[in-house]
């Protein structure tokens, strides 16, 4: 028995495939904890509670300690062979228990001097925690933003030194980017295999990384496997190696192959069924164009370092990348970003049925493309959908009622930028038809508002967006998040933000009116993309509409994840469609379309 030690209070928060811990705390939970201090420590102790003592009190301890004998514990056993063995049922959830008193045989046993068992002791000392809080002194010049300290044909490293938050905490990220993931859909598919199972292998390893608030997570990019780690400092790159290391000995036990191969199945079929999935990969599978390459397989590394470490320290994370995967050079440049399709000056429709069978959900997306553009216009782009916001929901949602989500959003689909408006129904209330033209109703309208807005508000508005990319980091991560986006693309733009607030103060009311009108007149390029969902609005029959009936839950589900490879393309219907071309077949229809060339958002 243990007597003694101290509560450590732990957020966890899933950061997604492989993710780990989160330092943000919501604030309703510190109003939510100083309230129950105050119910129970003095004045002085309202903020700080039970986290901070300073008074020793042997007395207190020793009174405590004395509680902690065999003859007071309470045992609770919980597992399923208590099935059939539980009698007893407590009054509010139902659930069934016993309870029985300890035997005196073992009331005997614990009160004499007994041998222990060798499996139960003490963890060992757990080698990720940190001790040294120092901060570091730089190494090198401060700078505003990251610097390249590295450049190599094997990989480069982009450094920063915080002397903003001066915090003992660190965040490196890496992107491992190499041609061989959109070689083909089969090493798509493996390359997701590869991340799940390299997650499992870690998650005993780097269990004690994780009690000791150290972070990291793996993501499957579109281009090459991201590694993010955060934490303090001292022992984060313990941390780094750990994952490297695995990464390098990569190994997979046939039955943990099955088990993720089942569960990647199931999980991307719940991507499909649901309809703004389905919508999005619809719309990005016409947009972008795959690039099926021939290289062999080489390797590009790219870090990011941020925080208590200094240049030298961060240098040695990438060599040891170098070092221990021994991976080839790149012999040609692969682009992180995909070539997009030139939609036709024209309206495209792509109406397909949902995947999940008796789903009444659908999707409505209505999406404007604008071309090659620049950050001026980006943040041009940006004020127009804020403008759009408040009079879309206003129309679409509150008036119309068409339903829960509906919003306009600003499209950069590698490059090429784009705005929409996405309207999420239900096919027991509406069509997707109705609601393609209760969308079209509003862009008329707020076209119409847009040309008569005043001087003052349009200054308002500006001045809004200003505010918010004016607002300071909340924490490191945040800086680190925007800085990291720069590098994942690889368009190094550090000062992206002050560029678009200096474009802002000098936009006029004209430019916002015309840039609007230019998308909206005879010869845009427009594309809708709808996810129709089973209903009555539909002309779907009664049994394949979405049923609650009492008996619903026994019945086994009608779709499951064989049956999901095919897409359904629907025809259009209502008058307003009829001079609309419909999409029926994405691969043909993208094949005679132009390419735009590879496009960053630089200046």
């Amino acid at each position: 028995m243990v007597r003694g030690g101290g509560r450590r209070r732990e957020e966890e928060g899933e950061e997604g495939r492989g993710g780990r811990k989160s330092v943000w705390t919501d604030p309703i939970e510190f109003v939510e904890n100083i309230c129950e201090n105050m119910q129970l420590f003095p004045k002085d102790d309202f903020l700080t509670g039970d986290q901070l003592m300073f008074e020793y009190d042997q007395q207190v301890i020793s009174a405590a300690l004395s509680l902690l004998t065999p003859d007071r514990a309470n045992l609770l056993l919980l597992s399923p062979e208590n099935e059939g063995h539980c009698p007893l049922r407590e009054k509010w959830f139902g659930t069934c228990y016993n309870m029985e008193d300890v035997s005196e045989e073992w009331a005997q046993r614990w009160t004499s001097d007994f041998e222990l068992n060798s499996e139960l002791h003490l963890p060992a000392e757990n080698r990720f925690i940190a001790t040294d809080f120092t901060l570091k002194t730089s190494d090198c010049p401060d700078s505003e933003f990251p610097v390249r300290i590295v450049n190599t044909d094997r990989g480069c490293l982009w450094y920063k030194k915080d002397n903003k938050f001066k915090i003992p905490k660190a965040y490196i990220r890496f992107n491992l980017i190499t041609p061989m993931i959109q070689k083909s859909p089969e090493n798509l598919v493996l390359f997701d295999l590869f991340v799940n199972i390299l997650a499992h292998n870690l998650a005993e390893p780097a269990y004690e990384a994780d009690v000791a608030q150290l972070g990291y997570k793996l993501v499957a990019g579109e281009h090459g496997l991201v590694i993010r780690l955060k934490g303090f400092n001292h022992k984060l790159p313990l941390l780094l190696k750990l994952i490297v290391d695995h990464l390098a000995e990569f190994t997979a036990e046939p039955g943990v192959f099955t088990m993720f191969s089942e569960q990647l199945k199931k999980t991307y079929f719940n991507i499909l069924i649901k309809p703004e999935r389905l919508g999005k990969d619809v719309r990005l599978l016409i947009l972008e164009h795959c690039r099926w390459s021939r290289d062999e397989a080489e390797l590009y590394t790219e870090g990011l370092v941020q925080g208590n470490f200094t240049s030298a320290e961060s240098k040695e994370f990438l060599q040891y990348f170098i070092d221990k995967l021994q991976f080839q050079p790149l012999s040609a440049e692969v682009p992180v970003l995909f070539r997009v399709v030139e939609l036709p000056q024209t309206h495209h429709l792509c109406k397909v049925k949902s995947l999940n069978k008796g789903d009444a959900n659908s999707e409505v997306t209505v999406y404007y493309q604008s071309g090659l553009k620049n950050l001026r216009e980006h943040a041009l782009m940006e004020l127009m959908v804020m403008h759009m916001e408040e009079p879309c929901f206003d129309f679409l949602r509150t008036k119309e009622t068409l339903g829960y989500q509906v919003y306009p959003t600003c499209r950069n689909t590698s490059g090429v930028l784009g705005f929409s408006v996405t309207v999420e129904t239900q096919a027991t209330k509406f069509s997707t038809e109705f609601v393609e033209a209760k969308i079209e109703e509003f862009l008329v309208s707020f076209g119409e508002r847009l040309a008569s807005l005043s001087e003052e508000a349009f200054k308002t508005q500006v001045t809004a967006l200003i505010k918010l990319k004016e607002c300071e980091d909340a924490h490191l991560g945040e800086e680190v998040d925007r800085n990291w986006f720069e590098v994942v693309t690889q368009q190094y733009v550090f000062k992206r933000l002050n560029k678009e607030i200096e474009a802002l103060k000098l936009f006029s009311q004209e430019e916002l009116v015309s840039w609007f009108l230019e998308h909206r007149n005879t010869s845009s390029r427009k594309l809708s993309v709808h996810v129709v969902g089973f209903g009555v609005e539909e002309n779907d029959p009664p049994e394949q509409s979405t049923s609650c009936g009492s008996d619903s839950s026994d019945k086994p589900p009608s779709s499951s994840y064989g049956e999901v490879s095919e897409l359904t393309f629907l025809p259009a219907s209502s008058p307003s469609l009829q001079d609309v071309t419909l999409i029926s077949d994405i691969r043909a229809f993208t094949s005679s379309l132009c390419l735009h060339p590879y496009h960053k958002i630089l200046s």
